[in-house]
Order: C-alpha cells, then structure tokens, then sequence
C-alpha cells in the first residue's frame, strides 16, 4: 500500500483551520518567548531593542517552534487538533532538519503575499500549499 493510499493529503478546509487555530496559539508562544524577555529586560535594563532585532527574534522564536514541532512527529499543536501531519513528500517521515527549515523560510513569502502560496492549493494537483511542494513536503490527513 503506497504512502498516498494510506495517508491521503489534508483537504484544504481541515489546513486553513489548522493555520487559524495555530494563529491564535502562538499568541501564547511569542507572549512567554518574546513579550515576557522584553518586559523584564525594560523593566530591570530600562533598555528597548530596536526594531530591527525585536523582528529577528519574532522570526528565530516561531522558526524554533515550528521546525522543532515537525521535526519531533511532524505536528504542532494546532495540527494535532485537526488529525494532519507535515511528511516528507517522499516518505512517511517528518522532514528532515533542512526541509522543516526550508519549508519555514518559504511559508512567509507563501502568506505575507496576499496569500499567494495558500491560494495555490486550489490550483495543484496535489491540493498542497506551495511552499510545500517547493520544500519537498506534504500535509496529510491522519484521523
């Protein structure tokens, strides 16, 4: 039984409800990862990051927190919610290291631009995002 067979990709209903709900859950990772630091540090320092570097930590924290969820099984929180899990498109493994990375890299361009990337997924034949099928990864369905 293939891969394809066995796991069949998310439909784009279950993704885009996934990606509200991980929207409002990483309100609760940037609140402890990045509001909490910077209030003490303002706080004890009296000292304000500039802008610049308040944006690079935003983007290194939730980098970290979605690329360590795919890599440890494939799932953030939100995905576990809604039965879906990110593969390698060749194989029924989470990514590895420099795919979870690539396919974090491209996710932004893929939504900051007028959702381009999410919109794509009506037009592939796969029904997959594109900056999964630039990553070389695949949503599936698993419940």
């Amino acid at each position: 039984m293939s891969d394809n067979a066995r796991f069949p990709a998310a439909g784009l209903r279950r993704r885009l409800a996934s990606l509200l709900y991980e929207s409002l859950l990483l309100l609760g990772v940037l609140a402890a990862g990045f509001m909490l630091p910077y209030l003490i540090v303002g706080l004890f320092l009296k000292v304000a990051p500039q802008g610049w570097f308040a944006w690079l930590h935003i983007m290194l924290l939730l980098g970290l927190y979605f690329v360590y969820y795919w890599r440890h099984g494939g799932q953030t929180l939100a995905m576990q919610t809604w039965g879906i899990r990110i593969v390698d498109a060749t194989r029924d493994q989470p990514p590895e290291l420099r795919r979870a990375l690539l396919r974090y890299v491209l996710s932004w361009p893929s939504v900051l631009f007028c959702g381009a990337g999410l919109i794509w997924a009506v037009f592939d034949r796969d029904g997959q995002f594109l900056h999964d099928r630039l990553a070389g990864t695949r949503v599936i369905r698993i419940k």
